[in-house]
Order: C-alpha cells, then structure tokens, then sequence
C-alpha cells in the first residue's frame, strides 16, 4: 500500500496490481463475470477480524528498558485499530456493493461495450458549452440495467472512517490485468476501487482532476493533461469521468470529505450529488461518499437524500459509556502499556478516561499514549486517575471546548464544532448496538490470541524437535533447549518464518553449549585438582604425612571413633 502525494499535492491511496485468477463462485449470478470472479473470495469474520486488527507488541522485558527508550515503545500505540462490530458492518455492506455493481457491467455481455458507445457519442456532440446533461445521459442509457448501489459512511472526527474504508479497500486489489478468460482472449484493465479526497473548496473541476490525477499516476496515462485543461468546462470534465470509470470497469468510486462540498461558493454541491447519483443510477458504478457529521446538511432532501444512500447510510457515532464495544475496546487497549506497574482497571479509571474522551477512539488513543508519557516524564510508573485528569488538562487542551459540549449534550455548544455533531433526530437509520455482533467480535478476539499462543508452542515443539535431532547439542538437556527456544519463538512475531526462527535458534544454542561445555569442565576441574592424587601432591610439598591430609579431608576414618559407635 502506498499513498502517493504528487505536485498537485493529491493524495493517493494505491493498492496491489495483479494478473487476473479467476476464482469459483458460490453464487449463481456472480457466475461467468470476469470482474466478479477475479476479485478475492467473499471474506469471512475471521479473516475481517484478522485484518481489521492491528495490535502493538510491547513485551514484558520492553517495560524494564531505559525512559528514553520507552518513549517510543509507547509510541507504537499510535497504530492500534481494534475491530468493532461496526468494521463488520461496512465490509458486509461494501463486499455486496462493489459485486453487485458489476451485476450488469459483464464486459462479456454486449450492454457493457453499448454503455461505451453512448458515452462517446455524447463526447462528440460538443458539450464544451453546455451543462453535462444527465437527463439525456438517462435518456439514452434507459435501456441498459444497472445494478449499483451508493453507501454513505457519515460520523465524527476521529472515529476512523477514512481508516476503515482504507483497510477494506486494501483487502482488494486495486488493478487486475485481464489476458485470457476461459481460453479465448480477453485484454483489459480493470480498477477495482478507487478512493480520492473532495476538494477543501468543493469544486468539481478540482474533483475532476484528481480524478483524472489518480488513474494517470496508476496507469501511467496522461488524462489530466487531456482532460483536465484550464479553460476546460467542468461538465465535460464530469462526462469524460464518467467515460473512464466505464471503460476501465471501476467497482467502486470512493469520495472521501465530502463535508467540503460546503464550502462551494455557487450551488456545485447539488452538481456534485446530482453527479455521483448519475454514475451510480445510470452509468451503473457504485459510490461511497465518507463525511463528518457535517455533511449531513448535503442531504437535507429526502429524495437526493435517499438516492444517494440506496445501500444504507452508515451513521457512525462515538461508542456509549455503558455499551460493550467501549468496555471491550478500553480492555484491549489498556494492555499495551510501557509502564512498570500496570493496574487493572477500576471503575473509577473507566468514568475518567471515558469522560474525557468521550467514546472517540482516536481522542482515547492518543489520550493513553500521552498519559503514560507524562507518567515516564513524572518518573512514575503507572496510569492514575490524576494522570489521566491532567493529561487532558494539558496536553488536550485545544478540544476540551469540544468535549465539553459531548459531554454535558449542549445541542447548541455541539452545533458550534459541527464536524463532532451527530443530530440523532435525522438519522433515518435506527444506529443500534448489535450486542450479538460485538460478543462475536470479542470470541474472535480471544480465539485469534489462543491461536497466536498455539502457534507460537508448536513452533518451540517443532524447533525443539529439529534441534535435538541434529545431535550437536550435548551439553542441553531437552528442558534448557526448550527454555531458550520459548524465550527466542516469543521476541519474533507470531507471522515470522520459521526457517528464520530456526536459524536464530541453532545459533543461540551453539551458543549456549559451548558455555555449557566449558562450565562442566571447569567443574571436573576443580573436582580433579581436589582428587587424592593432588592431597597427596600437596602434602608432600607441606613435609606433611599424607595420612594426616587425608584423614583431615574425610577419606580416612578415626579407628577410636568408629569402634565406639559400634554396638
């Protein structure tokens, strides 16, 4: 994965390229497709969960290091995402999405290279100087099914839209090159997803030459220089868009920030709605708009509302004080500490830490790491209640007004930091808590640590095997080469290769023999030179009778003594 900032300061997020491997489906309609049978299979929770999860490693013997190397061992808290019932929700949701949308853009089917023809037709009816005309567009494609779906994933700041999207999108390839399909040829480029920011003015012709931007830097074309001109109309920047996304089979279009679209000085937000419902209505490509709380206000009609969200609006609120995911997530997070003492957690901890936080995970995260930097600072080794009311004191500073207003529920404090606004009254979607979801979240959890513990004892069973079969370990018994190969198998991460771990193991151990080796023969040594030959030697060079020498050492018995003790 890299994400590519090029001189028109657009970030990208780009994705693997890959050779198309068509794969059997469990479904019928997703049958004889080639979009659809190149991409990967429908994933299970368990692989969601074990992608979704990044969980820093901070062993036991980290806490003991030096303060100024715990500063950055605390840092790799930064990276921790703990899947959560929601991450299930947009990845069901997305996975039927982006299959669905290729329902009926077959490139095998003829509707596929019709959808083309109409849209090149239309490029060359000179809209240079006209308005993009969806009306004709849906006129002239009226005919031709589609099958796409739009999604809306609308929510606080902080609570990882971006971040969510990003790793599900990353479960995909983002270029799949076709060469052959069933044995007859079959030549295209097809991009599966692809994501691109909203503008911070909320103009279309930016949009539009990100666009263009993005396909160029993953094809290697040049689009924007085609396309994307100074003086060219936004409208027929839109319908070459729209030409492009068919051509190349894009799944899904990603608009990310789309709370910007506010910021447009003219009406182009309606535009930009009206446009994403035409790709998606018409041309049949699904979208998903991502937005703060903000973007709400885009949506205020009901129809362009409802059409713009056909899938679903996912609307992403912070986590509740009292709900299972917050109790879950502040457990699992709470075990990556860099402090010596690590106390469990007290009622008491869980109110402060949620009460400055207020359920917002990125608030929590970044409130945890910065608590435990203020402890090591303190040349204190623990989080307390008053390093956690100082911390957001201090350090927190700039959004304790924000807080505040989630905290008390000021509907009128909250309307002033719109992007933390979440107005429950509009959501058409009753958010519930899906209890059920999230205990299957936590079984997954537990299941994939006892899987990594398991892992890891087969390794050490395995590597204790290897090593005592190779037969040059004679100084270790089978319990001093387990003890080492735990301590090796347990600093390497559960994923290394084992080959790797063996080598390490094989090396340490030579190690280890030979210090073995060299203790037992300074034992037998020592045992040696306190033998009777050396008593003797010694007492000869003392003029002492060895006798005597001997009789002191043990090895001779008094004769008086040993008749007295007989009965």
């Amino acid at each position: 994965m890299r994400s590519v900032r090029n001189e028109d300061n657009i970030i990208i997020l780009k994705g693997d390229i890959e050779l198309a491997n068509y794969k059997e489906q469990e479904l019928e309609e997703y049958m004889d497709n080639p979009f659809i049978e190149a991409l990967p299979h429908i994933f299970c929770e368990d692989e969601v969960a074990e992608r979704f999860s990044v969980l820093p490693i901070i062993r036991n013997e980290d806490k003991i290091k030096p303060t100024n190397i715990r500063y950055h061992i605390i840092k790799r808290i930064k990276n921790f995402i703990q899947p959560l019932p929601i991450h299930f929700t947009i990845e069901r949701r997305f996975s039927a999405l982006i299959r669905r949308g290729y329902l009926a853009r077959n490139p095998k089917d003829k509707t596929f290279l019709e959808r083309l023809r109409i849209l090149n037709e239309l490029k060359d009816e000179e809209f240079d100087n006209t308005e993009f005309d969806d009306t004709e567009l849906s006129r002239r494609m009226g005919h031709i099914r589609t099958t796409a779906d739009s999604m809306s994933i609308i929510g606080i700041s902080g609570m990882g839209k971006s971040t969510a999207i990003e790793r599900i999108l990353l479960m995909y390839p983002q270029i799949i090159k076709h060469e052959e399909y069933k044995g007859k040829y079959f030549s295209r480029t097809q991009i599966v997803w692809l994501k691109i920011d909203c503008p911070y003015d909320g103009s279309l012709s930016a949009l539009s030459k990100s666009f263009f931007k993005a396909i160029d830097d993953l094809l290697g074309t040049r689009y924007l220089d085609k396309f994307g001109y100074l003086n060219r109309v936004t409208s027929t920047m839109l319908l070459h868009m729209t030409t492009l996304a068919s051509m190349y089979g894009i799944g899904v279009l990603v608009i990310d920030e789309i709370q910007y679209l506010l910021n447009t000085k003219s009406n182009s937000e309606d535009e930009m709605l009206n446009f994403f419902v035409t790709l998606s209505n018409t041309v049949g490509i699904p979208t998903v708009l991502i937005g703060t709380s903000k973007a709400q206000q885009l949506f205020t009609d009901f129809k362009k509302g409802r059409r713009a969200v056909s899938e679903g609006a996912v609307m992403w609120d912070r986590m509740a004080k009292d709900s299972v995911e917050w109790q879950f997530f502040l457990e699992t997070l709470w075990d990556f500490q860099g402090l010596k003492n690590m106390q469990s957690i007290s009622e008491k901890i869980n109110d402060v830490f949620y009460d400055e936080c207020q359920g917002i995970t990125a608030i929590a995260v970044t409130l945890f790491i910065l608590a435990q930097e203020r402890a090591l600072a303190e040349n204190k080794e623990e989080i307390t209640i008053g390093n956690l009311r100082t911390t957001a004191k201090e350090d927190l500073y700039i959004i304790q007004p924000m807080i505040k207003a989630l905290r008390n529920n000021d509907y009128f404090e909250i309307m002033k930091y719109e992007d933390i606004s979440i107005d429950l009254d509009k959501i058409m979607l009753n958010h519930r808590k899906d209890l059920e979801l999230t205990g299957k979240v936590q079984e997954l959890f537990k299941e994939r640590k006892n899987t990594i513990e398991l892992k890891r004892r087969d390794t050490v069973e395995n590597l204790v095997m290897d090593l005592t079969s190779i037969g040059i370990f004679d100084a270790l018994d089978n319990i001093k080469l387990k003890k080492l190969i735990e301590k090796i198998v347990d600093k390497e991460p559960v994923d290394a290769d084992y080959n790797a771990i063996k080598a390490i193991a094989i090396k340490q151990a030579m190690e280890l023999n030979e210090k073995e080796k060299k203790d037992v023969n300074k034992g037998e040594k020592e045992i040696k030179q306190d033998g009777l030959i050396d008593i003797y030697d010694k007492a000869r060079a003392n003029n002492e009778h060895p006798y005597e020498r001997l009789k002191a050492r043990g090895y001779i018995k008094d004769p008086v003594e040993e008749f007295l003790k007989v009965n």
